[in-house]
């Protein structure tokens, strides 16, 4: 399996296209997800507290396979999602010494800039989770190709796996948040008013809060 893996990291495509997945290889893309995105949430939930760093370690997991089960049951290639999401998971986990850098660098909740320490980490976990995404969808691009026969209609998948991503990942996150944690809110692993706002709401506001 570890091998397997291998194979799916470099991309090669014609070992992918003969090798028939079995349990064994569904097993290994979710402990993959579940290890790197759980290490990932909790760099994201540390910066507010320890307790917040736990909740989002179980909750980013969760976002994830409840986005690729969601988008793989809306199209025939489930397997190939849960490919890139096992892609992103490993790129995510990797990142996170950079994003635990952030945060030891960003103003600390105690302090009188708690609100852009809150928008800086916000906005640094969107850019890490978009490029993950990015990079673990552009992947698999040559895997369409092969499943699809035509270079147009890969790249239709293609954007239709980011495009689903985010849009339903996006949504799916605001409804499990919170992740961060806001500097005024208390910690909760769920909000009592989780359809309240939305997402990019959110985005626009830390992005107003250190740019503008």
């Amino acid at each position: 399996m570890i091998e397997h893996f291998k194979t799916l990291l470099c991309g090669e495509v014609e070992a992918l296209l003969l090798e028939k997945p079995g349990w064994r290889c569904f097993a290994t893309y979710c402990l993959a997800i579940a290890v790197g995105s759980s290490v990932y949430g909790a760099t994201i939930g540390l910066w507010r507290a320890p307790l917040q760093s736990i909740f989002t370690a179980i909750k980013f997991p969760l976002l994830i396979f409840l986005t690729c089960v969601a988008n793989g049951a809306v199209k025939q290639t489930a397997l190939a999602i849960l490919m890139s999401f096992a892609i992103a998971a490993v790129i995510l986990g990797a990142l996170s010494p950079v994003t635990l850098f952030v945060l030891y660098n960003a103003p600390p909740l105690g302090s009188a800039n708690a609100i852009v320490g809150h928008s800086m980490m916000l906005l640094t976990h969107v850019f890490a989770i978009a490029f993950a995404g990015i990079m673990a969808n552009r992947r698999l691009l040559d895997l369409l190709r092969r499943m699809t026969g035509r270079d147009t209609t890969a790249r239709a998948v293609l954007f239709s796996w980011l495009g689903g991503n985010l849009f339903l990942g996006a949504q799916l996150a605001w409804n499990l948040r919170p992740f961060i944690g806001s500097p005024g809110l208390t910690i909760q692993f769920l909000r009592d008013d989780p359809l309240r706002g939305n997402f990019y709401e959110a985005v626009w506001r830390a992005f107003r809060h250190l740019f503008l």
